[in-house]
């Protein structure tokens, strides 16, 4: 015969007056309401439905497939949202304990509420060594967001999951879950990894249009020693240049094609390539080329062999409407936005 265990709480005795019997897997008998049960979960409605055989019989239920004491924290769960409500420290204790069969159980009796809270306890105290285990639970319970933290902690420790227990057993008796696992951390890595580079290409298009910028600067209002083409500089030639770090790199680059004199050989060094490339750029971005100081960028013969050598680059477009893109969003970002001034209907002030 199994043993009998009545709940007591601080103000009242849960055995008292009970109609339903619940039994564990271990043996232990649970004396608890029939009204306060089928209230709470659909799937204990429906048990006790088909056991009760009268109005005034008591019925006896199963709650398999947990131990006595994760099944008594369960029902006093079930009882704090009736009778009387735990305190905070208290259910976060119930919790603690009990978390992975009070999840496995609210799951299978359809509690939403207490299945949250045991997802939120139990992605807390994830750890390396159970995170296998945690996982298994959350797949077969359909907790998605604690899969989901049991899939981050496994691709960021994955090396100190592989020399876990749960691991082990994982890769001898159900490789189809470990396929699953090493499949997403490849698409995670991949993810990165184009992350990494479409980040790389967006700031080398954004080096690029400050590049244009410090071009149309240096030869329309001067820069430290190069100045503009008619050869006075500006009074902002004084203060600190925005692109310092560019503009400075790009004087050394217009000193150096100045003087080489392979810049028109068909084979010319690199670094006037490089410096081509710029005006070539410039020359096909520029959307005022009749004023434009900036060396060939008016002249037509130049113009008409970047277009028709842009016409038969699908990179070379590609590369200009990144920069096009890259400079509208350089322009947008840098835009001052106007103050929005809010009136007082009661006092008749200005906040702004």
């Amino acid at each position: 015969m199994g043993v009998k265990t009545e709940f007591k709480c601080s103000t009242s005795c849960y055995g008292a007056g009970a109609d339903v019997v619940i039994r564990t897997s271990d043996g232990q008998s649970i004396l608890a309401h029939c009204s306060i049960l089928a209230s709470t979960s659909p799937v204990l409605e429906r048990k006790i439905d088909k056991a009760r055989r009268g109005w005034n019989s008591v019925c006896t239920i199963r709650i398999p497939g947990a131990p006595s004491d994760a099944v008594i924290a369960f029902v006093q769960l079930l009882y704090s949202t009736r009778i009387t409500a735990l305190a905070t420290a208290e259910m976060e204790d119930i919790l603690d304990k009990h978390g992975m069969q009070l999840l496995a159980l609210s799951h299978a009796y359809q509690i939403g509420w207490l299945k949250k809270k045991c997802e939120i306890t139990v992605a807390t105290e994830l750890t390396p060594d159970r995170v296998i285990d945690v996982l298994k639970v959350a797949k077969l319970c359909n907790a998605p967001r604690l899969y989901q933290q049991c899939m981050k902690l496994i691709a960021k420790e994955f090396a100190e999951v592989q020399r876990s227990d749960g691991w082990q057993f994982l890769r001898q008796y159900d490789p189809a879950l470990e396929l699953e696992i090493l499949q997403i951390i490849k698409d995670t890595n991949q993810r990165k990894i184009r992350w990494k580079q479409q980040r790389a290409a967006q700031e080398a298009y954004l080096r690029l249009n400050e590049a244009m910028d410090c071009l149309q600067h240096i030869f329309t209002e001067g820069c430290t020693e190069i100045g503009p083409r008619s050869g006075n500089l500006s009074k902002r030639n004084n203060d600190p240049c925005a692109w310092f770090g560019t503009c400075q790199g790009l004087q050394l680059l217009l000193r150096h094609f100045t003087m080489c004199s392979k810049k028109l050989a068909p084979e010319g060094c690199l670094r006037c390539q490089r410096m081509w490339q710029l005006l070539h750029l410039h020359a096909s971005i520029c959307d005022r080329p009749d004023s434009c100081k900036v060396p060939l960028c008016n002249d037509g013969r130049f113009k008409m062999k970047t277009q028709r050598e842009g016409r038969s680059d699908k990179t070379w477009r590609l590369l200009l409407k990144r920069v096009v893109v890259a400079r509208a969003m350089s322009a947008l970002a840098s835009r001052k936005m106007p103050a929005i001034v809010f009136r007082s209907w009661t006092h008749g002030q200005s906040i702004e």
